[in-house]
């Protein structure tokens, strides 16, 4: 086991003072039914990472970012430590394939899991940070999250939908509402095309890889006319 965990931190460029802390890191707390142990998983770890990599991102934002007001750059973190994008992150270094479980979880089941893989990753962290300290943890964040912070398009942190909602219902009481009306493509490369109502008149149509992406797209569309 300690060959795999030197394997995979070699890989993220750690040289470990302390290989027992990423062994921590790597442990599912169902390890402890089998092994018949008690906290010796990566929940204490997962603690203290979550709130490195929470000030370490946001520093990095406020730094990348000074045309970013509070508000974009409070949605911006939340947008990238959320569970779903964390996990992908852990995919990306092949975290699943060094987790340490009990036989009562099987490989597809972690490596499906966005909340084994994202609390796995919030350790790992959490370790790089006590064993290297907080420089180390610094300069391995800014690494995995820089291009993405700096790159970020404003327009992925709008929720278009919820501000034309709140902007019908300030000038009227009743809701919109959104309709698929296309699909095209294959299977594996689809275009969705939506349209979004307002007491039955189409205020705007909208396209997307996804039917939730068509539904956004086209309350920007509805958006944009309104401001006309």
């Amino acid at each position: 086991m300690n060959n795999d965990i030197e394997k995979l931190l070699t890989y993220i460029q750690i040289k470990p003072k302390n290989l027992q802390l990423y062994e921590l890191a790597l442990t599912h707390s169902s390890f402890n039914a089998d092994a018949k142990t008690k906290h010796h998983d990566y929940e204490r770890l997962e603690y203290i990472g979550d709130a490195v990599l929470g000030f370490i991102v946001a520093d990095l934002i406020f730094g990348v970012h000074p045309e970013m007001d509070q508000g974009l750059m409070s949605k911006l973190r939340s947008h990238l430590v959320q569970s779903k994008a964390l996990a992908n992150y852990a995919r990306k270094i092949n975290l699943q394939n060094y987790i340490i479980a009990g036989h009562s979880i099987d490989y597809d089941t972690i490596s499906k899991s966005d909340k084994i893989l994202e609390d796995v990753f919030e350790a790992l962290i959490g370790a790089i940070y006590l064993d290297q300290g907080f420089k180390k943890a610094y300069s391995y964040i800014k690494w995995i999250f820089y291009n993405d912070i700096k790159f970020a398009e404003v327009e992925d942190l709008t929720d278009f939908k919820t501000r034309l909602q709140e902007e019908m219902q300030s000038e009227y009481r009743d809701s919109v509402s959104y309709r698929l009306i296309k699909e095209e493509g294959p299977a594996h490369d689809k275009i969705f095309v939506s349209e979004v109502c307002f007491n039955g008149e189409v205020l705007a149509k909208g396209m997307g890889k996804t039917k939730k992406a068509s539904e956004q797209d086209a309350a920007k569309n509805a958006l944009k006319k309104k401001a006309m």
